[in-house]
């Protein structure tokens, strides 16, 4: 069975995007700043080689509705396609999160968004599409947790940037059991990326 991943920028108070959300704040209040240490181009070899870890190739990527589109309900006429423009990041297939089934969208550089239901649905599938690849949950916050409330997460990389949201989204609510150990570390003056281990 393949590795499944996942990563996120966070605050120091625990929060991976800002309050209150919206087409014009994405990320929340102040939550763009939890991406500083890789927003355009690195600055240092740490966070560079961070920014590389996370944009290597995965065989299958999972997000949550609001990371993929700004707006909630009923998909719009025209179909939302993605924050990244025509060629996405992602280079495999991604299953996204929703309430509302849609068509796919093959966009170009090998990625094609898939719309599906349930959790477990697109874990079934991203596991059938990678193959012996990684699949990595790649947020929001919902989408994460749900992987960890599946058991499904081997290992998570926290990139904890130094600011302070005071209120948002967290991965990590109603989790009081899970339990992680540190198996890397490194910093930069932007951020600690640490990687965290599952304890099962």
């Amino acid at each position: 069975m393949p590795k499944v991943t996942a990563h996120m920028s966070i605050s120091l108070d625990g929060f991976v995007a800002g309050p209150r959300q919206t087409r014009e704040e994405p990320l929340g209040v102040r939550g763009e700043e939890l991406h500083t240490w890789h927003i355009g181009a690195p600055t240092n070899d740490v966070d560079r080689a961070m920014t590389e870890r996370i944009l290597a190739p995965r065989g299958a990527y999972i997000m949550g509705r609001n990371m993929y589109a700004p707006d909630r309900g009923e998909w719009g006429a025209e179909m939302w396609r993605g924050w990244w423009g025509e060629d996405p990041p992602y280079h495999a297939p991604v299953f996204v999160l929703t309430h509302y089934p849609a068509e796919s969208i093959e966009m170009e550089g090998g990625t094609t968004f898939h719309f599906v239901t349930s959790f477990d649905e697109a874990m079934e599938r991203a596991l059938a599409a990678a193959g012996d690849d990684t699949v990595t949950i790649a947020g929001g916050a919902s989408a994460v947790r749900q992987g960890f409330e599946a058991g499904v997460i081997d290992e998570i990389m926290l990139n904890h940037a130094p600011v302070v949201l005071g209120g948002g989204e967290t991965p990590f609510a109603g989790l009081g059991d899970l339990q992680l150990e540190i198996v890397e570390q490194h910093a930069s003056p932007h951020a600690t990326h640490v990687v965290y281990r599952v304890v099962r």
